[in-house]
């Protein structure tokens, strides 16, 4: 895909009185590894959440050709998040399943009918979710429960799903959250890899992981953009007025 993948105009999130997220215009073109940046409250998880239509908003936000909205209906909905990936802190999932049966979960869409509600897998599939999981390390924990596993195995799971999804588009949310220093580079360094063919966007927690994860930076303040830069200029000198000056900012939304 070629093009502009996510347009944000004029987007404004209210939540208890207050602006959590105000967007003037904002561009992600395909291809693109871009990370958002900014302190707790800035807006960075909502705006994931607007993406991906949990969040209500007023403005345009078309992402992936859609206009995302109560107009594109459930199907709509459906079509877009089986072409959006994403990466949460909680990494959310099925725990008494096993890897193996997590991964597979990433093919669900393109699984239809009984298939699907009973997850059975053509051979072609399970090949593909071992092959996902190969590419990450864990194929030999393919038929272990995920809640057996350490906290960076959990996420190079998820990693495994999101490459048996194929998306076009991956929403990561501080993917490395609780993640020990060498555990959070392995993963950002997969992460990566696994956006070969793909447009990510990432929330960074910790910006010495930036330039791993992106090749453009993008500051959140108080819900609105405070820099929009090239990664590699990225220095003290944007982070410590983006963290300082925290007076007044908005407020998260869960999904």
């Amino acid at each position: 895909m070629t093009g502009v993948v996510v347009q944000l105009q004029n987007v404004v999130v209210q939540a208890q009185g207050r602006v959590v997220l105000d967007i003037a215009n904002l561009e992600i073109h395909a291809g693109e590894r871009v990370a958002f940046v900014g302190a707790n409250g800035a807006g960075k998880s909502t705006l994931l959440r607007v993406l991906t239509g949990l969040v209500p908003c007023s403005g345009a936000v078309t992402v992936l050709d859609r206009t995302v909205g109560p107009a594109l209906g459930a199907a709509g909905f459906m079509q877009l998040r089986a072409q959006v990936a994403q990466v949460m802190q909680g990494v959310h999932l099925v725990a008494r399943l096993s890897a193996l049966d997590n991964v597979l979960i990433g093919c669900l869409a393109r699984t239809s009918g009984w298939r699907s509600c009973v997850r059975w897998h053509t051979e072609a599939d399970q090949a593909l979710a071992r092959g996902a999981l190969r590419s990450v390390g864990m194929l030999v924990q393919a038929r272990v429960r995920v809640d057996q596993l350490s906290g960076g195995e959990r996420q190079k799971v998820a990693l495994a799903r999101l490459l048996m999804q194929q998306p076009l588009l991956i929403l990561a949310d501080e993917p490395t959250a609780a993640l020990d220093p060498t555990a959070a580079s392995e993963v950002c360094e997969l992460l990566v890899q696994a956006a070969q063919t793909a447009t990510l966007i990432s929330v960074v927690h910790n910006p010495a992981l930036v330039p791993v994860l992106a090749q453009r930076v993008i500051g959140l303040q108080a819900g609105r953009i405070a820099f929009d830069i090239p990664a590699q200029a990225l220095d003290d000198a944007w982070l410590e007025p983006l963290y300082r000056n925290t007076a007044g900012r908005g407020v998260e939304l869960a999904a």
